[in-house]
């Protein structure tokens, strides 16, 4: 569960971020940047699809499913006017998921749910985090993945970020839309 420590760090980063010009608030939107996002995420979803299906290598499946969120992310966060720089990007990209599209997010679920009450609110509000934290579970696992674990492990996690990352990306995909 995305807690209120790890949101109150992205708070006090994404300050830093901009500062140092590692994310920005752009005046021009260009339609090509936005487009090639939408385009790396959906081949990179399919790409680690094809190589789960085929039983390829449990290690790309997880880092190219990863990358399928990392770039829709992208294509949120540059649909709302922010663009992630270069550097630590994507560090970058989970703290501003936090705080500019956590809410989003929350807004267009709750339209999604829009006949429900109280129980309702309660499940949104963790769906939203739940959404959110998917990012971050998927940066560490990927980097943890690539150097520290046996194939057996890596065969279950690799199902694990295919599911988690079709999820994320049917959650923002709305945000795009």
């Amino acid at each position: 569960m995305l807690d209120e420590k790890r949101v109150k760090e992205a708070e006090s980063n994404i300050k830093g971020y901009l500062d140092d010009g590692l994310l920005w608030k752009y005046k021009l939107s260009r339609k090509e940047i936005l487009e090639t996002y939408k385009r790396n995420y959906q081949e990179s979803l399919d790409v680690a699809q094809k190589i789960s299906d085929q039983n390829l290598s449990n290690l790309w499946t997880v880092v190219i499913s990863y990358y399928s969120m990392y770039y829709i992310a992208n294509a949120v966060l540059y649909k709302i006017g922010y663009k992630i720089g270069t550097k630590v990007s994507h560090k970058v990209t989970s703290d501003a998921l936090i705080v500019f599209v956590r809410n989003k997010l929350k807004k267009s679920l709750l339209e999604d749910y829009e006949e429900a009450k109280e129980e309702a609110l309660d499940i949104i509000g963790r769906k939203t985090n739940d959404i959110i934290e998917i990012f971050d579970k998927e940066m560490k696992k990927r980097s943890v993945f690539q150097y520290e674990s046996t194939e057996e492990i890596k065969k279950e996690k690799a199902k694990t970020s295919i599911e988690r990352a079709k999820k994320f990306i049917f959650e923002m995909k709305k945000l795009l839309a």
